[in-house]
């Protein structure tokens, strides 16, 4: 019998083009879906996909069900947001402030999902740029906070939203490009572009420069992740971006980009009050949030939940 989680499987498979991509999505292992697979397949009778096809084929009836599946999920995900809005007569104010310059493209395409299904709770959003946010956020003044440096805190619940690459990014013709990595010594005589925050929230100061006790030649600073990447393709110094921010400009070969050292693999979180971790208006704001990271960026991983801040400093075996 066909169930609600085959559709979820598929859709997983066909976002994903390929079952590694599909299993990670899904939080199995590749052995472990390609059982539920088989499974389903022997259940229906049908294949429903291409094996060992580059990229992924699916047969007629892989597309059918995969119609069905994007008939079917979404009613099914509106009808379980309503009868949860009638169980707790919840609405809510969703006050956000945000630590990652690079992030408010895809922030801003949850927010316009989310406030279509939650039109009665009150959003709000702001930058982070010029005081810490976690405080506020325990006490109240904001509801949830974007960030890569949590700090254990028993009254604060971190959603993992993905694990992103922090990558040099260098002009063509830059001296540094034709390396294959990044060492701390190599930025010694580099100005260094980055966003007008404090050091202790930018990754290539945290993460490889400072535990190094090294310092750039020179910095510079500028808000616009565009002007950034344009002053880094001019020569006038170099910037250290998330993959997935740098992935357009690299597609376009404005730039080159280059991995830290053996690679700075920090993750992404939400934040929010543990006391509102059962609230189904944030929940549901968590969960779109996650999917709409999957959906819109190139590069990034999923994440593991945070069991101490440490973890997030290196990218595990």
């Amino acid at each position: 019998m066909l169930e609600i989680k085959h559709l979820r499987t598929l859709l997983a498979l066909r976002d994903g083009g390929s079952l590694v991509e599909a299993a990670q999505r899904l939080h199995l292992t590749q052995s472990a879906l390609s059982h539920q697979l088989k499974d389903l397949e022997d259940r229906l009778g049908v294949g429903l996909f291409v094996r060992k096809s580059r990229p992924l084929r699916f047969t007629r009836a892989g597309l059918e069900l995969l119609q069905t599946a994007d008939q079917v999920l979404p009613r099914l995900r509106q009808c379980e947001l309503n009868l949860k809005k009638l169980a707790n007569g919840e609405s809510g104010r969703l006050h956000m402030v945000i630590e990652c310059h690079s992030c408010f493209d895809w922030l801003m395409q949850a927010i316009n999902k989310y406030r279509d299904q939650w039109p009665e709770v009150e959003i709000d959003l702001s930058t982070a740029f010029n005081f810490d946010p976690l405080p506020a956020l325990i006490r109240g003044d904001v509801d949830l906070v974007i960030t890569s440096d949590p700090v254990e805190d028993e009254r604060i619940f971190y959603q993992p939203l993905f694990r992103y690459q922090s990558l040099l990014a260098v002009s063509n013709q830059h001296e540094l490009a034709s390396q294959s990595k990044i060492q701390p010594d190599d930025l010694l005589q580099q100005t260094l572009i980055h966003y007008p925050v404090d050091r202790s929230k930018l990754d290539i100061f945290q993460r490889f420069l400072t535990p190094e006790g090294l310092e750039p030649l020179a910095t510079r600073e500028t808000e616009l992740t565009l002007m950034m990447v344009q002053l880094v393709a001019s020569g006038r110094g170099v910037a250290c971006l998330p993959n997935w921010a740098l992935q357009p400009y690299l597609e376009n070969k404005l730039v080159k980009a280059l991995p830290l050292g053996d690679g700075v693999w920090p993750t992404l979180y939400a934040a929010i009050r543990s006391e509102q971790q059962g609230a189904a208006f944030m929940n549901d704001f968590l969960q779109l949030s996650v999917t709409t990271c999957f959906d819109q960026l190139k590069g990034i991983e999923p994440a593991k939940e945070l069991r101490n801040p440490d973890e997030n400093a290196a990218r595990p075996d």
